[in-house]
């Protein structure tokens, strides 16, 4: 009973690998890029973010691996339509502001992402200096009066 089991378990993950979603893999031109308070902030946000906010992510050799690959197409799918900053100014929705937000709280970049990627683990004094970076490129979101606002 257990050879069957493990016998299904194998046919099944060799069958996944013929998905053809996340194996696409593109990077789309780079169109234009914000204007980065500094060149200490573009390099930070490409150490720890680009991979899924830009349009020069790097593929790693698990991301060709059904259902890895499943994840990492989808975190870079919602990533790219969330922020992207080399499409900086074409997109209707560019959520540059949220950054500061998000990295402040520790949720980006996300558990996940670090472990296979430890080079996107950004230093304390890294993190508050890409805080800094950020909100002096994007701003800072601002709550006033119920609902949320850009701040000039």
């Amino acid at each position: 009973m257990k050879y069957k089991i493990l016998g299904i378990v194998i046919l099944a993950g060799i069958a996944i690998q013929f998905v053809p979603y996340g194996r696409e893999h593109s990077n789309p031109p780079v169109i234009a890029e914000p204007a980065w308070d500094s060149p200490r902030t573009r390099e930070l946000f490409f150490k720890a973010c680009s991979s899924c906010h830009s349009n020069e992510t790097v593929w790693p050799w698990y991301s060709n691996m059904a259902p890895v690959s499943w994840l990492i197409q989808r975190d870079v799918d919602e990533g790219r339509e969330h922020f992207n900053v080399s499409m900086w100014g074409e997109q209707k929705k560019n959520e540059g502001d949220e950054a500061v937000k998000e990295v402040t709280e520790g949720e980006m970049p996300p558990w996940f992402y670090v472990i296979p990627n430890p080079s996107a683990r950004l230093s304390e004094k890294e993190k508050a200096e890409f805080i800094q970076g950020l909100r002096a490129t994007f701003g800072e979101e601002k709550e006033k009066n119920g609902h949320v606002e850009d701040e000039d």
